[in-house]
């Protein structure tokens, strides 16, 4: 197939040497050779047109047309439906010739789209390279007897007991990796355990701090990554069946920055396969808060081992909700950061608009000291940006305008938890401030991460590995990239001037407040934030009773959730919303309300 300007320079004659050709094949003697027509020299000064390439593709009706306008829910009419498919070979298939004609182009996962989503509006910009970060004072608090209170101390302590060599890196790590013996079988949290290669990190970090180099607050603590991190030599699966055996040659500019702050890596955690819900080729991850469900996804092994104390830290990443879901179900601290702060040099792909990494800790000022070590450029990630990162961990929040919603407030999926969390900001200073937002479709917008997941995973579909998932639902990621194909690009297009018009109104939000609290699983905030790239942290602020068990995946008659009587206990808390690059304000608002909820320290039962 010619390319659009070598064959369209041939109209309109090419279109008569077409049907000349046709009728002298019609008319020529049965089993006699035809003779290629030839093409005439195009006119000169004649422009390219559309609709004039030579005819490709399978043969179309008006009946395909009239069943496509049922997907793409549009109505032409008889005559329009005719011309259309009397004109589709020669007009629309030479468009995908770069995945079905002669001259197919491979794209590679590292191939990245020409357009970026940049969530800084015309007139604003990134905060300043630099910011002034301060964490909390020293305390003297002696480290515990029991191996079991040392695992769950958060990293503010557990940096402070190996600075002061009252606790070495090795143990530490050994305590973990017993943790992580013992309970793994249950939780089904880790696919691949770095055993050697976190004792080695771990001695090296001893001999370090030794010998009085310390490279900080991460130096010498283990934690794990969310599988989609690449790890030089150490298998990196994405949860998912075909790559299994995936073993990355580099490692992936977090792992690799977390490796600078002398950080230990214990284990790669699970995610739900390609990043969906907590099914992985292992099992269903499940929440150490209640194991009768799911750990929520797709950072479901980051929200579990966290959770558990197998790990002082994790790594994991949002698209839609998969750093704010699991830390919900599991009663951590998930702190999704600005689209741009972290880089992603490394990591499956998803959603190149979309993506984002982020820390899963058992407190704020943990997720703050680790988000400090993995923020900043790399050119690796073309969305990356350098901005400040402010932050006091003694600072009040006194003075802040909070912003609600009240209707949300008093509706599901808010509970008694979400409006005591407002009483608790209101009562630490800040000052609650009603917000509106237009009352438009924004699940909308998805048709964004539709397509660019269908795209990402293009070739592992027509290669057939999708197949190869362990879930094969309706609403799992191969039936889901499927019907992806059948979305439009003009509404793609719609839905890209869309996100811009919902930023607009998330500036003007925020020249009303300086954060907003909303109920965590609100589905209208977990998409307009993600798609306007505003960073969130989620944070356990009390406890709800559940009489059924919770799941990701849409209801199956054939298989019905368990119930409890009576209703079990489990974490449940809020989400707070920032504005671009200004974490360290929600941090702070967080701070008060970790306080004043009193419920950080509690354990899963039997953990």
């Amino acid at each position: 197939m010619k390319y659009r300007r070598q064959f369209l320079i041939n109209a309109p004659l090419g279109l008569l040497a077409m049907a000349s050709a046709a009728r002298a094949q019609l008319s020529a003697t049965p089993g006699a050779p035809v003779a290629p027509a030839a093409t005439p020299a195009a006119t000169p000064g004649a422009p390219p047109t559309f609709g004039a390439s030579a005819p490709v593709g399978p043969e179309v009706s008006t009946a395909t047309f009239l069943e496509a306008e049922k997907l793409t829910q549009t109505t032409m009419s008889s005559e329009q439906r005719t011309m259309a498919a009397e004109s589709w070979r020669t007009s629309m298939p030479a468009m995908l010739e770069r995945r079905t004609g002669p001259k197919k182009v491979a794209i590679g996962t590292s191939d990245v789209p020409a357009t970026m989503w940049n969530p800084v509006l015309p007139g604003s910009h990134a905060p300043a390279a630099h910011g002034r970060f301060v964490r909390s004072a020293r305390k003297a608090v002696p480290l515990p007897a029991k191996d079991e209170d040392i695992a769950y101390a958060p990293v503010t302590l557990l940096s402070r007991w190996i600075e002061s060599r009252a606790l070495s890196s090795e143990r530490l790590t050994r305590i973990y990796l017993a943790r992580i013996e013992r309970f793994d079988p249950k939780l089904r949290c880790v696919i691949t355990l770095t055993r050697e290669h976190a004792l080695a990190q771990a001695r090296q970090a001893d001999q370090e701090i030794a010998a009085g180099t310390y490279r900080g607050p991460l130096h010498g603590i283990p934690y794990g990554v969310k599988d989609l991190l690449d790890t030089a030599g150490i298998a990196t699966t994405w949860g998912a069946e075909p790559y299994r055996n995936r073993i990355p040659a580099t490692d992936s500019a977090v792992v690799a920055r977390l490796n600078q702050a002398g950080a230990v890596l214990i284990a790669k955690l699970s995610l739900g396969a390609l990043a969906l819900n907590d099914i992985w080729f292992g099992g269903q991850t499940m929440n150490p808060w209640l194991l009768e469900e799911g750990a929520s996804g797709s950072s479901a092994g980051p929200g579990a081992a966290t959770a558990a104390a197998l790990v002082g830290f994790s790594i994991g990443s949002e698209t839609g909700g998969s750093i704010v879901s699991p830390s919900m179900r599991c009663g951590v601290t998930g702190l999704r950061p600005t689209f741009g702060r972290v880089p992603r040099t490394g990591a499956m792909t998803l959603c190149w608009s979309l993506d984002k990494l982020g820390p899963m800790t058992r407190s704020v000022e943990d997720a703050m000291l680790v988000l400090a070590a993995i923020s900043g450029p790399d050119k690796g990630d073309l969305a990356s940006v350098p901005a400040a990162l402010g932050f006091d961990a003694g600072a009040s929040a006194r003075g802040l305008k909070i912003g609600y919603f009240p209707a949300w407030m008093s509706e599901s999926p808010a509970t008694d938890v979400d409006r005591a969390a407002l009483d608790h900001a209101k009562a630490a200073g800040m000052i609650p401030t009603p917000v509106m937002l237009p009352d438009w479709p924004y699940q909308s917008l998805n048709v964004i991460l539709f397509a660019e997941g269908a795209a990402a995973f293009e070739q592992m579909e027509l290669d057939g590995l999708m197949n190869q998932l362990k879930v094969q639902v309706p609403d799992a990621w191969p039936n889901q990239l499927r019907q992806s194909r059948f979305l439009s690009a003009v509404d793609f297009v719609q839905a890209d001037r869309m996100r811009r018009k919902v930023a607009v109104e998330m500036a003007r939000i925020f020249t009303e407040v300086d954060l907003l609290l909303v109920p965590s699983l609100r589905d209208e905030m977990l998409t307009i934030s993600n798609f306007t790239g505003h960073p969130s942290l989620t944070l356990r602020t009390g406890t709800v009773e559940v009489a059924e068990a919770r799941s990701d995946w849409a209801p199956d008659p054939a298989n019905p959730l368990p119930k409890f009587a009576p209703p079990r206990r489990v974490p449940h808390g809020v989400t707070l919303i920032g504005r671009l690059f200004d974490e360290g304000t929600i941090a702070r608002a967080a701070l008060a309300l970790q306080a004043a909820s009193g419920v950080t320290g509690e354990r899963p039962p039997g953990f």
